[in-house]
């Protein structure tokens, strides 16, 4: 039996909101293909997580809100994550779907870097988005909440580095949300043959909280040699329950993909990251950290799945619930029959800081080849004593002591992220998050 998912528009508003943003002909058809799947099929069903009952439906399609042009125009909030007008190089921030700020160097321009918001990639580089868009990594077609990410796209980023072309400054992209909007955003990244860039995203709540959605899928294509950084901090307020799907898929000899995550939403959140090595030698690395708090539930599933001869694959996930918040953490390792010599492995650990917090740590291996390497840990605990006792009998009060040990426990994933900014700000967060 489907649950239902109760859209706010219908197949004729759908075809006027493709036509007043200038969409392809073939966008508009994916969009009414979707809408009709996203009635049709059921929720995901996250492990040892019942969703059935999460908002996903009550929110506005109307994102009340105008397109500025200047970096004075934005609020104290995107700056603060950005810099100063002198540090902004490469960068597109966006209100409820709407952007409000954009700047690309010429430099990365004149060697034919596309970094641009999705609405207008559709527009300017339509051929090149229809060939990736949903195709591989992720499909509209797995369950009602990509469906309904397909047709309701509202905006998101576009990245194309092609071969040869050292991206050396980060691009940054900043995602606000307010009200009871519904995001709908998309991240599609293309990275050619030997090339390189690193890119970062912020999600952040303004204003005053209203119950609100966010689904959220970014698209990751690594081709022969490519290196990819990707960095996300998600801080969305605990009126959104939000559903985000990060996936790569490299497809290159030797090519590289790096996850750096914080996954710092305080409402209700599924977070899937999955990374498909194809080619020989490819390599994935995902790093993420996360607080819980208050009555939220949380599921974090991260997957690798090995089908390349030679391929690595690294998980290394930290955790920390307080208050009565409840996440599971799930890694799996999936080698494929014939990705010989492939090398898997993965770390979770939770932290509890509260008698009614819960975490589950669950690390999973799944082996079709005998050829490889694979190996996993796990811990789900509360705050040792001993060390409190330790700490406090140095001279420090409980509270800065529990700080000091939470520090600890986050710090070596924290410290092995590779994007400083997004070490910087995650830094931030957990001093907020914690106290």
């Amino acid at each position: 039996m489907t649950t239902e998912l109760k859209l706010p528009v219908d197949s004729e508003q759908l075809k006027s909101f493709s036509a007043d943003r200038g969409e392809p002909a073939w966008f508009t058809e994916q969009r009414l293909s979707a809408l009709d799947k996203a009635g049709k099929l059921e929720l995901p069903k996250p492990d040892k997580t019942k969703i059935t009952k999460w908002n996903f439906s009550s929110y506005s399609f109307d994102p009340q809100t105008e397109a500025t042009s200047g970096y004075a125009e934005l609020s104290d909030a995107v700056r603060t994550l950005v810099g100063t007008e002198a540090d902004v190089d490469n960068l597109i921030t966006q209100k409820n779907g709407v952007t409000s700020f954009s700047q690309v160097q010429q430099e990365l321009s004149d060697q034919g870097v596309i970094f641009t918001d999705i609405g207008t990639a559709l527009k300017e580089h339509g051929d090149l988005v229809q060939k990736y868009f949903m195709q591989d990594a992720v499909s509209a077609d797995e369950h009602s909440l990509t469906a309904a990410h397909a047709a309701l796209m509202n905006g998101g980023a576009f990245v194309y580095v092609p071969k040869n072309v050292e991206v050396k400054q980060p691009l940054q992209a900043v995602f606000a949300h307010e009200g009871n909007f519904g995001l709908f955003n998309h991240v599609l990244i293309i990275a050619e043959e030997n090339s390189s860039l690193t890119y970062i995203e912020n999600y952040i709540s303004e204003g005053s909280g209203s119950e609100a959605v966010a689904n959220i899928v970014a698209e990751v294509y690594a081709a022969d040699g490519a290196k990819v950084n990707y960095g996300a901090v998600d801080n969305l307020a605990d009126s959104v329950t939000t559903y985000v799907n990060r996936r790569g898929q490299v497809d290159g000899v030797d090519a590289e993909l790096y996850w750096s995550l914080g996954l710092m939403n305080d409402g209700n959140t599924v977070s899937e990251n999955t990374t498909y090595l194809h080619g020989r030698g490819s390599h994935a690395d995902t790093k993420s950290v996360s607080i819980g708090r208050g009555k939220q539930i949380q599921n974090f599933t991260t997957n690798v799945v090995h089908f390349g001869k030679d391929t690595d694959g690294q998980i290394l996930k930290h955790g920390v619930m307080r208050d009565q918040a409840t996440s599971i953490f799930n890694g799996i390792s999936k080698i494929e029959h014939g990705a010989t010599k492939a090398n898997g492995e993965q770390t979770e650990r939770v932290l509890m800081l509260s008698e009614k917090a819960r975490g589950d740590a669950n690390p999973i291996l799944l082996i079709d080849e005998d050829d490889v390497t694979a190996g996993h840990a796990a811990s789900v605990g509360k705050v040792d004593p001993l060390q409190m006792y330790y700490l406090m009998s140095r001279g420090l009060d409980r509270i800065e002591a529990e700080r000091l040990i939470i520090h600890g426990f986050l710090e070596p994933v924290v410290s092995e992220l590779v994007i400083e900014s997004v070490k910087e700000q995650l830094h931030e967060l957990i001093e907020r998050k914690v106290y």
